[in-house]
Order: structure tokens, then sequence, then C-alpha cells
């Protein structure tokens, strides 16, 4: 996963955090703190932290304001802590620090993975077969099912969800999330929205969802033989596993999709090239590879539109009023649109 220079904006106190991890980590070697910053993500601020050979992965929320109860950094420590023993692609949490007067805001270290990330292109290279984008398409397929299998009763999570009533809550609370946040008007939200709480379906057995599960979220080995990492937990809950499905697939784009959606943030993800499965073909293999009935599938899958089409618009609103100066989210309404056209072709 590639760094970058911090960006100025977002630069964290290099005394203090060198102070901190010597008081922390006893096996820390010689040498000058080296701070950088994963630019993948649109979320929480996540930067690697080396001195030497020593490396480790720093996750903190957002600058400004955030929305209540978003960027939880002690429950995405807890999360994986909770699923670290029983999945291996889950980086191993190390610290959650709430102390703000180290870096501003509370945050947590992790292990960090290295392998390759997947997003608009492939690596300098790879021979990119479709019998590659294949194997890839079930690796995707395949890890979403081992995290369905996770008895979630076992771990710390029983405590923390209320599985009852899941989709209903989550219908409400992202449009309630939507109207708070929203800059200009679409006007198939009013329909969309009205069809959403008037359609939901009888919910499947609740699973542990990681909720946010797309290419550029998972890891793979040099030579793609395996899912080696899995990231940004942050969203993870208990919930119905439809919801978990489609998610992933309203990032899932395909070659026949509407332009304005596959281009509204710049290159196409690689899954519009020949070999990656259709979202029919990924939602088939789950079904089988699950053994859950998926066929109120389409609903989830227009509900996960309109919610992926509610965080953009949260990020949209925090641009708009300044409270990030992060230029990659000045086109973010232009995704808005798109999503929410996507997910009113289905009522």
């Amino acid at each position: 996963m590639e760094t970058m220079q911090v960006r100025a904006s977002e630069s964290l106190d290099v005394v203090k955090l060198q102070y901190f991890l010597e008081s922390h980590f006893p096996e820390l070697p010689q040498g000058n703190l080296e701070i950088s910053q994963f630019s993948a993500g649109h979320s929480n601020l996540t930067y690697c932290l080396k001195i030497s050979d020593f490396e480790v992965v720093l996750r903190r929320p957002p600058l400004g304001p955030v929305a209540k109860k978003a960027h939880d950094m002690k429950r995405e420590f807890t999360i994986l802590s909770a699923l670290h023993p029983f999945l291996k692609t889950v980086p191993k949490p190390y610290v959650y620090v709430e102390d703000r007067d180290i870096i501003g805001s509370d945050f947590f270290l992790m292990e960090r993975k290295k392998g390759i990330v997947l997003d608009t292109h492939f690596p300098k290279g790879t021979n990119a077969t479709e019998e590659l984008a294949r194997q890839l398409s079930e690796k995707m397929v395949d890890s979403l099912v081992a995290l369905h299998a996770i008895p979630y009763q076992e771990t710390p999570l029983k405590d923390m969800v209320k599985p009852d009533g899941f989709m209903e809550r989550q219908v409400h609370g992202w449009i309630e999330r939507y109207e708070k946040a929203k800059t200009a008007e679409h006007e198939e939200v009013s329909a969309l929205t009205e069809w959403l709480k008037n359609h939901l379906p009888s919910s499947s057995k609740a699973t542990i969802i990681h909720y946010d599960f797309k290419l550029n979220n998972a890891m793979f080995s040099q030579d793609y033989s395996e899912m080696i990492g899995l990231f940004d937990w942050e969203m993870t809950t208990v919930g119905d596993p439809l919801a978990d499905i489609g998610v992933a697939m309203s990032y899932w784009m395909q070659a026949d999709d509407p332009k304005m959606l596959i281009h509204a943030l710049g290159e196409p993800p690689i899954t519009v090239l020949p070999g990656f499965y259709t979202r029919q073909q990924f939602i088939q293999r789950y079904a089988e590879k699950s053994g859950r009935d998926v066929k109120d599938i389409q609903y989830y899958c227009t509900f996960a539109y309109f919610k992926l089409a509610v965080i953009c618009q949260q990020i949209y609103y925090r641009y708009v009023k300044g409270q990030t100066q992060d230029d990659r989210f000045a086109q973010m309404d232009k995704m808005v649109t798109a999503l929410i056209q996507q997910a009113s072709k289905s009522i």
C-alpha cells in the first residue's frame, strides 16, 4: 500500500509520537521517527510510523467536526481485537490511546501489512489475465463468506451491538443523515426514500458485517495467491449479511454501468476489466458458498447505493463548509448524483 508525504494540514507531532513509541515499544530500534501518510481513503486518516526497520500504522479521526458516533477509534480498535484471532487478514491491533495531547485526538496503532492493494490499475509488470481477474473475484467473495461465518456471540461484539431491527434502523438513520448533510435538491430522493421505508425485507440471521467491503480495502500477496489484509473496519457491526453484500456491490462496478458512475471519481476501478465477476456472478457465488437465500438482494443493493450517496454527501458537506480543505472532495457532488440515479433505477 503506497504512502506519500503527509499533507500539510494533517501533520502529526513527531517529537511527542517518538516519545510515545519509545515508552510503549521496548524493542524499538535507535533512530529518528519518519511519518508518511496513506493516500487512500476519504474518512479516517491513516499514517505509517517508521523508525529504522520498525513500522506501525496509526489511525485517527479526520480533522474538524465529525458526525456523532462516527470515527470512533476505540470501537474500531475493539473490533480489530475481537476479529484478529479469527481472520488472518485482520491487522493485529497494538494499543488504543485516549490521550489527545499527543496528536490532538485519540488514535490507535496496528500492524503494518505489506502487499498489493488494487484500485484503478494493476501494478506494472502484472500479467493481468482474465484468469487472474476471476481468481481475485473469487477471493473477494470467499473472504466475505468467511467473515460472515465467525460466531459473533463468542466475541466482545456481542455486547456492542443490537442486531434486532438492524435494517429498519439503517434505512431511517441514513435518510436522516442525508437530510442533515444535503447541499442541493435531488428530485429522485423523495420517491427513493419512501420506497426504501415501505419495502423493508425480512432480515437474514445476523452475522458480523464489514460494511465497507471493497477491492481497495483488501491486500493481496505479491503473486496474488492469497488475500493477506482487509482494512477500514470502522463501519463493522453485527447485522444482516445481505446488507454487507449490497454495500460490496455498490463499489463493485462493471463495464456496462453508466459512464457517470464509473468515472465519477476519475479512473474506473479494475473490476470493469474482462474476467472480473459481474455483480450477479459475485452474488451467485456468495449464495452457493454461504447457503443464504439472496432473493431480496436487489433491495439491499438499492439501499447500498443510497447509503454510499449519503456518505459522499457528508464528505462533500464538510468540504463546502470549509471543515476540510482536501481538494479530492471538490467533485464529490457528482458522485452523489450518480449514486442516487443508480439507486433509483430499481424502484
